[in-house]
């Protein structure tokens, strides 16, 4: 190289700068598809529990928000969350919608409620519990008529609706189009990289900073830090 260039941005994969490029790009979308999600788009709910499974295998956990969208879910915990998934495998959401209350509480919330409105209609006994929308798509996961009066609800069907509260399943279709994803994974071999001036060990005169690099983080301002910093370090050294 004649002249020091700092090479800051990239949105795939860059292979032409005489390192070594690792990671997937196209795989960290930061998006997640969901199917039968559709009764509950609008919908955000906070404070609730997120579990991811893989093949069956638990690879993520979180807590707070999440929103039911026109292609599934998202918000701060889908984000964080995606950044575990890749195209190819098979992964199921498991959230927790009163993660502060045991099944035995819950239970206890369920029987005051039932006895409080005992002679409503399920659809309406359950208001105090859950959002208003949630409220038809968990009775039905239950097999429970929405029009069922709350005294005649059964042991069973009561069993059967804290066990969906608890761990309500969102199988994953896929991840959305690279065109929506928030920010770009994988990069230059941070190996490859002096972390005090961003400078190649490979290709002298040569910089990296941002997404260039084989580095990235949670949602939350995280990534827009390391972007800040890395090309901080490498436009002092130039």
């Amino acid at each position: 190289m004649t002249k020091d260039e700092i090479f800051a941005a990239m949105e795939k994969a860059y292979t032409g700068a005489g390192s070594t490029v690792e990671g997937s790009f196209a795989g960290d979308l930061l998006r997640a598809c969901a199917d039968g999600c559709a009764e509950l788009q609008g919908l955000s709910l906070r404070n609730v529990g997120l579990t991811v499974y893989e093949n069956g295998k638990r690879i993520y956990t979180d807590f707070g928000e999440l929103l039911f969208t026109h292609f599934g879910v998202s918000g701060p915990m889908v984000l964080s969350a995606s950044a575990h998934c890749k195209e190819g495998e098979r992964y199921t959401l498991s959230l927790d919608l009163k993660p502060a209350l045991d099944e035995e509480k819950l239970d206890a919330r369920f029987l005051r409620d039932l006895t409080a409105y005992a002679n409503r209609s399920m659809e309406n006994a359950l208001s105090d519990l859950y959002p208003h929308s949630m409220i038809p798509v968990l009775l039905a996961r239950c097999a429970i008529d929405p029009a069922m009066k709350a005294n005649s609800l059964t042991r069973a069907q009561r069993r059967a609706l804290i066990t969906e509260t608890k761990a309500f399943r969102i199988p994953i279709s896929g991840l959305r189009p690279v065109g929506e994803a928030i920010i770009t994974r994988g990069g230059v071999c941070v190996k490859e990289v002096d972390p005090k001036t961003m400078g190649s060990k490979l290709v002298p005169g040569l910089y990296f900073a941002g997404e260039m690099l084989d580095c990235d983080a949670y949602t939350g301002g995280f990534n827009l830090q390391i972007v800040w910093a890395t090309a901080h370090a490498a436009g002092s050294a130039v």
